[in-house]
């Protein structure tokens, strides 16, 4: 037997032909395979959290990404799975609301998809360098793919026979992820090192010479640079993968400076009391270079990833070398720097002229 509420909320009018269409819709549902459990919006969300923990693998991450996401699990480890983030965002963004919480997935309308959404971008952000800030579009497309997975998961086993509450409500926002406009020149990136502390000049030195994340970047440590071979294992990373990059010889030539005398498990790239780099420590100290050196207002330490990048496909490299170097995908490559290929082939065209 199963229960189908009281419709309290209704008038007692509408309470009869609210009830029958509640049936209908029940019989519906089960007439189309549907489950007789009823399963909540938590109970989805659970599910697909266990999911996660039987298919996906951990990710590494560094111990500063790692202490910035408080809204992981407490005692979570360097290598973070991604049930552990899907857990943290569901906690933080959809479980917190109980009623909405223990709506069951059948009983979901749009309306109520659409009000979720609402509430989620008028939040600021709980986790990450950016917390407590205003929600950017591309948080609000990470949370809603994550809470749409959820969904559609619990779709294709048959917990609920139509997913369409969320098909629409729950659409990532096209161009979230906006191309990057701000560009420094050779010039320009030579004027920031030169205004910065030393310690701080070499790490800005090393993100002028290899379109890295800067959080990968402080990741190294001296044994992540292979004198000999003039090879450089970069191991943390957003991409998850362990990459090696074969270094010019002027480029190695600086990392061979930079690990002289080092232990090697010392960081690569250090402060001048001997710690490695995080966001938090670089922050001020390059927006105090920017305004030293005349540069132009919202540049950062990853101003010179985008740079390095605009760099090397516009001067011809093919985008997969980009992609692999930079720790990227070629889509995104081509999302936001193959507006720049276009001087590239018109130089190749130039070429045929007889």
């Amino acid at each position: 037997m199963r229960s189908l509420g009281e419709f309290e909320e209704l008038a007692p009018s509408q309470r009869f032909d609210a009830a029958r269409r509640a049936a209908e819709e029940w019989f519906t549902h089960l007439g189309k395979g549907g489950t007789t459990e009823a399963v909540t919006v938590r109970t989805a969300c659970d599910r697909y959290v266990e999911h996660l923990r039987a298919t996906k693998p951990a990710s590494p991450v560094s111990a500063y990404a790692l202490k910035r996401r408080t809204d992981l699990p407490a005692g979570a480890s360097h290598t973070v799975r991604a049930a552990d983030d899907a857990q943290a965002r569901f906690k933080n963004y959809v479980l917190d609301n109980a009623k909405f919480a223990d709506t069951e997935l059948s009983k979901l309308t749009p309306a109520m998809l659409d009000a979720w959404r609402r509430r989620l971008r008028e939040r600021p952000t709980r986790s990450g360098g950016n917390r407590g800030e205003e929600r950017t579009t591309s948080s609000l497309n990470r949370d809603m793919t994550c809470f749409r997975a959820a969904l559609n998961l619990a779709f294709v086993d048959g917990l609920v026979t139509s997913d369409f509450a969320w098909r629409g409500k729950l659409r990532p926002i096209k161009d979230a992820d906006r191309r990057r406009e701000l560009y420094l020149d050779k010039d320009q990136r030579r004027r920031l090192i030169e205004k910065a502390p030393a310690d701080l000049g070499a790490f800005l030195k090393g993100m002028a010479l290899l379109p890295l994340r800067p959080g990968a970047l402080a990741a190294l440590s001296t044994s992540s640079f292979d004198k000999r071979l003039g090879v450089l294992l970069v191991g943390q990373d957003k991409s998850g993968r362990d990459r090696k990059l074969k270094l010019p010889p002027v480029t190695a030539e600086f990392f061979v400076e930079l690990a002289r005398n080092k232990l090697p498990g010392a960081p690569l790239f250090a402060r001048a009391d001997g710690r490695a780099w995080d966001k938090d420590a670089w922050k001020y100290p390059v927006r105090a270079a920017v305004e030293a050196a005349e540069l132009p207002a919202g540049t950062t330490a990853y101003t010179l990833r985008h740079s390095t990048i605009s760099d090397l496909v516009h001067d011809g490299l093919d985008l997969i070398s980009v992609a692999q170097i930079s720790g990227t995908s070629v889509r995104m490559i081509e999302k936001h720097y193959g507006h720049l290929r276009s001087d590239v082939a018109a130089d190749a065209l130039a070429k045929l002229a007889l």
